[in-house]
């Protein structure tokens, strides 16, 4: 597709130095009909000297990215006979600054400008006199100096800094008075991508002056089949609410604070089937770890009695059901069959018992042990014990998150369920804390996912998660096309 435009009566007067000097058709190539829209009104804030902040939404793949490198292409071609420049910023120079100007550099040579435009100082690429500047968003990233004479782009708005944006970024363009765009996919509801989008909203229903633009994926799919069917698909393995593709797709803000599982979710996480105490030989066993503090674990062996949500040692046994349908595999099944809890138990003291019950009386397949801190010691005797098959999980603010979207999606999808009411303590602990679990969602699409400390321990909650880790980690060996298990204990 091509975006054609023809220069108006003003901007003879007030735009860019190259339209008068250029055909009087202006080409944009490949861009679609949404893509189309925003470029449209872009292009005529800049040349008609507006000034004007836009926020533009667009799911992701959706093509924000090609969208800005085609603007900036035009842009420099179009003033390339004046010292002028554009500044783009992103949360971070390596990778999202950088494969903002590897594109760029690619538009460049399919425009034909290869071994014309200049690469300067490792983040400005020039074509003759115009440059545009790449510059990092990072908190301490350095950019005061800079000015924005044609355009100031902010990418992924929603993770950057409101405070390094309105004292180092926005003046970039104060004496020039230049057209600012916000480009990104919502998250919650107090980002600087959110912020700018209801600004604009407000200044619309004041002027009418379309400034917010917003591409959810059903937009995008209508002119991309492909695309159509990777989301649908995406849809289905993460659930419609989950937090990544409620924002990243559906373009729906999170409220953070509130609880980690919804009523909904803990309905589908429930299960029929029955607690084991014992394995079926012919199934596949996977277990999740989360360890006691060893500090409390010292405090004494009757814990549980005098404090019940005293921290503890957790492990959830998980079986696999794996299905085939027209010989593809898909991801197993996770039913929670069985579950071990210990307070005030030393992790020495342990070591014998996990062993046995991992290897010899589950056979588990997989092990997703928690390795942070004082449980480092703990993994790696195990994994010294039980093999490769122990895979130890470091809980920082990443890993962490990575591991609460997995459990999210793991049961949005129906894929892990708990089992049937036994009047257990362990049953009755791990729906308290399915119950009592919050979550609370940070910039850069991040979360966290707990038990208040008030309330209680996360123990089942993380070692919950863990096992879904394991499950993820597990792939049989099919033997001739079957599903017929060749990875043996």
């Amino acid at each position: 597709m091509s975006l054609e435009m023809s220069p108006s009566p003003s901007e003879s007067a007030s735009g860019p130095p190259s339209a008068n000097k250029s055909p009087s058709q202006l080409t944009l190539r490949k861009l679609r009909p949404y893509q189309r829209e925003v470029a449209l009104a872009i292009l005529d804030s800049i040349f008609g000297r507006k000034g004007l902040t836009f926020s533009v939404e667009m799911a992701r793949q959706g093509g924000k990215n090609e969208l800005s490198a085609q603007l900036e292409l035009l842009l420099l071609t179009l003033y390339m006979a004046e010292p002028q420049n554009l500044v783009k910023c992103a949360p971070t120079f390596k990778p999202q600054t950088v494969i903002s100007m590897i594109r760029l550099k690619d538009r460049l040579n399919d425009a034909g400008f290869a071994g014309i435009w200049v690469a300067e100082l490792g983040y400005i690429i020039r074509l003759g006199n115009a440059r545009a500047i790449f510059l990092s968003a990072d908190e301490s990233a350095n950019v005061v100096g800079n000015t924005a004479h044609i355009l100031l782009e902010i990418d992924e708005s929603q993770d950057v800094s409101k405070e390094k944006y309105t004292k180092e970024f926005k003046p970039m363009g104060a004496t020039t008075n230049v057209t600012t765009v916000h480009y990104g996919t919502t998250w919650d509801d107090a980002t600087l991508l959110e912020e700018i989008k209801q600004t604009n909203c407000e200044l619309e229903r004041r002027d009418g002056i379309k400034r917010h633009f917003r591409y959810d994926w059903q937009e995008v799919a209508k002119y991309n089949p492909d695309y159509l069917a990777y989301v649908e698909a995406e849809r289905e393995r993460l659930g419609e609410n989950h937090p990544l593709f409620l924002s990243q797709y559906r373009l729906l803000p999170i409220h953070g604070g509130g609880g980690y599982l919804s009523p909904q979710q803990r309905a589908q996480l429930s299960g029929e089937h029955v607690r084991k105490h014992q394995p079926d030989r012919s199934k596949v066993y996977v277990a999740g770890i989360d360890l006691a503090g060893e500090a409390e674990e010292e405090e004494g062996a009757h814990l549980r009695a005098l404090k019940p949500r005293q921290d503890s040692t957790v492990v959830t046994i998980g079986e696999l059901d794996f299905t085939i349908s027209d010989d593809v595999q898909k991801q197993s099944k996770i039913k929670v069959v069985e579950h071990y809890w210990w307070t005030g138990r030393k992790h020495t003291d342990l070591y014998p018992q996990l062993v046995d019950i991992l290897r010899n009386v589950w056979r588990c397949r997989r092990v997703v042990v928690d390795a942070t801190g004082v449980g480092q010691p703990v993994s790696s005797f195990l994994r010294q014990s039980l093999g490769s098959r122990v895979i130890p999980f470091t809980f920082t603010q990443r890993s962490k998150s990575e591991l609460g979207f997995s459990l999210l999606a793991s049961i949005n999808s129906g894929r892990l369920k708990m089992y049937a009411g036994d009047g257990s303590t362990e049953y009755q602990e791990f729906w308290f804390e399915m119950e009592k679990a919050k979550s609370q969602y940070r910039p850069s699409q991040t979360m966290n996912f707990y038990v208040d400390p008030s309330q209680g321990h996360d123990d089942f909650l993380m070692s919950l998660a863990l096992l879904v880790e394991a499950a993820n980690q597990y792939s049989p060996r099919a033997a001739r096309g079957s599903l017929k298990q060749t990875e043996l204990m």
